[in-house]
């Protein structure tokens, strides 16, 4: 897996889905509650994404597309047959009634969310972005040129000239918050939850942007120890060890995803012991540097150490 999900031949690229429409506050919790209210139904998918549901979201068809979408790429549901939709076990964990975040107001919920986004290679233009991209910085056409590049090189088919450029916008609107214009009546509300991680920053006036590269403060030790996790378990699942190259440098990585330099993810690798209760270790023995695990970790326990960064939150409120 050297080089990564998007030079394997069977790889089918996605520049669309989304409607052109980046993720905004509340969607999620919209779509997983009317997945959850529909899903013991038979054949439920038109109820959670047809005309009731339109009318019951108050957008239009395009919208609750892209809704669809988004609750897709999250993970937090799933469509297991051509008819029928239901939630998961995270969407649970993050959306019920009683789940650790519904409203989406801790950080941990949007660092988790953007790795459902990027360290997963249906969504080529952001694992692409973030797993492939050789500079720190860009500008819109230049990174459309070099997306469009990339594609013809694998042999892909081509994608349309307006399709590749939505995508891109979408991308970018993801991470970067629009520029006041100085004209009253802009909604917060319409800007995706994810530009609050400053992953991506504007930088002068000609649609230049700049990858933010290093530690991140947001980010909470059980969200990287679960994104470790879910990305050893779909790269390297036989092995009982995984190289600290792999993790700070491989395609999908924490490392790339989370825009980390190899301090920062050495940071991260030394207190995976306490952080898993020993089911990860940090290891330098005869100078190899790797992560060892020490039992195999179900997608439960992984989810647990989620939960642990939101009940430290609660605790540190309550201070």
């Amino acid at each position: 897996m050297a080089r990564g999900p998007l030079f394997q031949n069977d790889y089918s690229p996605q520049f669309s889905g989304h409607e052109t429409f980046p993720l905004r506050y509340g969607w999620l919790k919209k779509a997983f509650d009317r997945v959850a209210e529909t899903e013991s139904e038979t054949d439920n998918r038109v109820a959670c994404w047809g005309d009731e549901a339109i009318a019951k979201f108050g957008v239009g068809k395009n919208m609750v597309g892209s809704m669809r979408y988004w609750a897709n790429a999250a993970r937090i549901i799933r469509e297991p047959a051509i008819n029928s939709v239901e939630t998961t076990e995270l969407g649970r964990l993050l959306f019920s009634s009683n789940g650790l975040d519904p409203w989406m107001e801790s950080p941990a919920t949007l660092w988790l969310l953007h790795w459902q986004f990027a360290a997963y290679h249906k969504r080529t233009t952001w694992f692409w972005a973030f797993s492939h991209y050789p500079a720190i910085t860009f500008e819109r056409d230049g990174f459309i040129r070099k997306l469009n590049r990339f594609s013809k090189d694998r042999g892909w088919p081509s994608a349309a000239e307006t399709t590749l450029k939505n995508d891109v916008a979408c991308f970018i609107r993801t991470y970067v918050a629009r520029q006041p214009s100085g004209k009253t009546g802009h909604d917060d509300a319409l800007e995706s939850p994810l530009t609050e991680l400053g992953l991506i920053k504007a930088i002068g006036k000609n649609d230049g942007f700049r990858f933010v590269r290093g530690p991140k403060s947001t980010l909470s030790d059980g969200v990287f120890a679960y994104a470790l996790v879910d990305f050893w378990s779909r790269f390297y699942a036989n092995a009982a060890t995984l190289s600290f190259e792999a993790i700070a440098q491989a395609p999908g990585s924490p490392g790339r995803v989370f825009q980390f330099e190899e301090n920062d993810v050495a940071d991260r690798l030394a207190v995976l012991d306490h952080v898993t209760d020993g089911a990860l270790r940090w290891s330098e023995t005869a100078g190899l540097k790797q992560v060892v695990r020490s039992v195999e970790i179900s997608e439960d326990a992984a989810r647990s150490w989620l939960a642990d960064d939101y009940a430290s939150r609660v605790g540190r409120e309550a201070a």
